[in-house]
């Protein structure tokens, strides 16, 4: 047999054992890859990441279930979409990377919308809007805007969009002050409390709680430094279906007032 009619055959017996090989199993490779949409309808569930160390917004409760206003939301979404959810505690520092190297499908926690993080990320539609204000002392005078930060010590969440604004936006506006950094909000709370650092920024829903429950003497100040938009989080790679989905649920819970009930039991007496 020549050369050129071994190839034809063996090229020939190839095709035979591909076209067996997908009459056997009744699919094809193309045909067995499918969207995150689709693997989180059949798995059954949706992973999400959360800090779990922000109240209201996220927590550990005494349960050890994971509770508050982002959780609810994320439940409530996840039902929407004829699944279950399964949460993924990570500190914040991690959060971007996790999603980015898959550890969850999406977050579900506080993740402010930046054009930065667009570039890595994809969002849904802000599910909620954050006016964030100076907060100091309660015997605190001297700090009454941000100019006033000028030399003083200020506490902040580690990678956090308010890390970021401090940074980039105020400290080269106003002049030089420290910035000292937390993986949680209730640590920089309670250094706040006990004199540690001078300052922080945050919003009234995320101190009210805690300010109450742990009794801190601590006070907002001046007007909102600024306000900002929280959406949920999506990897850019096959994701867009499962994002589609959750951003429909999330515009369908506005409408039928589901998100108002969620967002007045967490934060209607801050209102």
């Amino acid at each position: 047999m020549r050369r050129s009619q071994l190839q034809v055959v063996i090229a020939v017996f190839v095709l035979l054992v591909a076209a067996v090989n997908v009459a056997a199993t009744g699919t094809s490779e193309a045909e067995t890859d499918m969207t995150l949409l689709e693997e989180v309808q059949e798995r059954g569930y949706v992973t999400v990441g959360m800090m779990g160390t922000y109240p209201p917004y996220n927590f550990i409760n005494q349960d050890e279930v994971m509770d508050g206003f982002d959780a609810d939301i994320a439940r409530e979404l996840a039902r929407r979409i004829g699944v279950e959810v399964e949460f993924v505690p990570t500190e914040w520092s991690g959060m971007i990377q996790g999603l980015l190297s898959g550890n969850f499908d999406m977050v579900v926690s506080q993740m402010t919308i930046t054009e930065e993080r667009r570039q890595q990320m994809d969002f849904t539609q802000p599910y909620i809007t954050n006016e964030v204000k100076l907060i100091v002392g309660v015997d605190e005078t001297e700090i009454n805007q941000m100019e006033d930060l000028v030399g003083r010590r200020v506490g902040i969440g580690l990678g956090t969009n308010d890390e970021a604004y401090l940074r980039n936006e105020v400290r080269p506006a106003i002049g030089e002050f420290e910035i000292v950094t937390y993986n949680d909000v209730i640590t920089s709370l309670i250094d706040l409390n006990t004199g540690r650092i001078d300052a922080t920024i945050n919003n009234i829903y995320a101190i009210s709680p805690l300010v109450e429950e742990r009794g801190f003497a601590l006070k907002t100040v001046g007007e909102p430094v600024k306000s900002d938009n929280a959406g949920i989080a999506f990897r850019q790679e096959n994701t867009e279906e499962l994002r589609l989905a959750i951003d429909g649920a999330l515009t369908d819970m506005k409408a039928d007032g589901t998100y108002d009930a969620i967002f007045d039991s967490w934060f209607g007496r801050y209102q």
